[in-house]
């Protein structure tokens, strides 16, 4: 009967025994076993891979949390895991890497991919969406910890996509995309910048210059006329913003009379950096209360001033080492109920926010002096574009304006003259 067991047990190993011998003598032989691509990504250490449905053009998704130190100087300290979307064109193309500036949320960069025949990978900013520490210590909240993360994939993910990368990023995205560059200058061998700004003071006051020559006289006369006309009319309107906040469950800790105010501050803001709307559709200074609060609602987002945007970990970098902009208070100032409209009062209140300007003048002597192969694109009536970077210059950068262009600028945005102009010069660069 012993015998017997002992029998079972040797057969029931034996074809485990069998196929490790066999790997060996493969891998011996130089015939080591062909892994899938997910199987690949599972090699990762701390990768959890999950498939996901890939979208034209892509043969295959997978999400990636991956394991990251908050710390990059103290690997072994505290972690937080990391979203990482992987869309597979196939493992010789290059890989377009999407350093996103929040969460993960559009598809605004898939065009490279489309344009250049590019795998994409698309990394959530760390301390958004589901890439959060366990306790939001905003120590590790900054550029040189961020860039550090991709640089980290890069070195994982760079082994089983060997062909040149191109990082790429969308306003505050495209912000670390040129900050990644200056810290690791080898990571990509082309960056594509889109509407990103350049600012050099927490409040940047170029900014503010812009509003003076945006668009024509017709329309700035028309935006101020109508700020000041909401604000005229406050006693009628802010019941009614109160009570469509209270349908969105709106909570506004600063006052709903203040909230009410800072949306009419940002109106010029938000309206040129999206401009969907023509000058001429602005309402009267006398036209129906519903048409002119419903006018600023298509504008200016309301719930950016209300309690769910306290505590902003965007709002903590733009004050420490990214810069902002300030409200234009001149036109409206008598009209206003007090004097202090700092957009830092949603930043985290626990904790000092000095902003740190060495690491944006060493990101633009960089750009100035030394970046290569970079693109960077903008709208003309975009604010964003007042701080605009201004690149090296010679065959390989190139910066695009598009005219009359709002803050949702891209490649495809273009005229196919420009657009085949930049495809050409994408194309050489990555030849280099």
């Amino acid at each position: 009967m012993n015998r017997f067991r002992t029998k079972i047990k040797i057969n029931a190993i034996l074809p485990v025994v069998c196929a490790v011998f066999l790997m060996a003598a493969m891998i011996h032989c130089g015939k080591a076993p062909v892994l899938t691509l997910e199987e690949s990504l599972q090699t990762i250490p701390g990768a959890t891979v999950k498939q996901l449905t890939p979208q034209p053009p892509f043969a295959k998704a997978f999400e990636i949390m991956l394991v990251q130190p908050l710390d990059h100087d103290r690997p072994d300290g505290p972690s937080f895991q990391q979203r990482i979307l992987v869309s597979h064109l196939e493992a010789g193309a290059p890989v377009a890497l999407v350093t996103e500036g929040y969460a993960i949320r559009h598809n605004y960069i898939r065009e490279l991919s489309e344009l250049l025949g590019a795998n994409e990978i698309r990394v959530e900013h760390r301390y958004f969406g589901k890439s959060l520490p366990k306790t939001m210590d905003w120590r590790y909240l900054n550029l040189k910890q961020a860039t550090a993360d991709y640089h980290r994939i890069r070195q994982l993910l760079g082994k089983l996509y060997t062909n040149k990368w191109i990082a790429t990023g969308w306003s505050k995205g495209g912000q670390t995309a040129l900050a990644y560059r200056l810290y690791y200058p080898d990571d990509a061998a082309i960056t594509v910048a889109y509407d990103a700004p350049l600012n050099l003071a927490q409040a940047e006051p170029r900014i503010d210059a812009f509003f003076e020559t945006v668009g024509d006289d017709f329309c700035r006369r028309k935006l101020i006329k109508f700020q000041r006309a909401v604000l005229k009319r406050k006693a009628e309107l802010l019941p009614i913003f109160i009570e469509y906040s209270e349908k969105k469950r709106f909570i506004y800790s600063i006052g709903a009379e203040k909230a009410f105010e800072y949306a009419v501050l940002e109106y010029p803001f938000s309206f040129w950096q999206y401009e969907k709307i023509d000058c001429k559709a602005i309402p009267a200074d006398n036209a129906e209360a519903w048409r002119v609060f419903d006018h600023l609602k298509k504008v200016v987002s309301f719930g950016s001033y209300a309690d769910q945007s306290m505590n902003s970990p965007a709002m903590y970098q733009f004050a420490t080492e990214f810069g902002y902009y300030g409200y234009v208070t001149r036109n409206v100032q008598e009209l206003l109920s007090c004097d202090d409209y700092s957009n830092f009062v949603f930043a985290p209140q626990d904790v000092e926010l000095p902003f740190d300007p060495s690491i944006m003048r060493e990101l633009d002597e960089f750009l100035r002096t030394k970046g290569k192969r970079i693109l960077a694109i903008y709208g003309e009536n975009d604010p964003w574009s007042a701080p605009q970077v201004e690149l090296a210059g010679g065959v390989d950068t190139l910066k695009m304006i598009l005219k009359k262009g709002n803050h949702f600028t891209f490649i495809k945005s273009f005229e196919e003259e420009d657009r085949q102009r930049m495809v050409s010069d994408l194309k050489e660069w990555l030849l280099q």
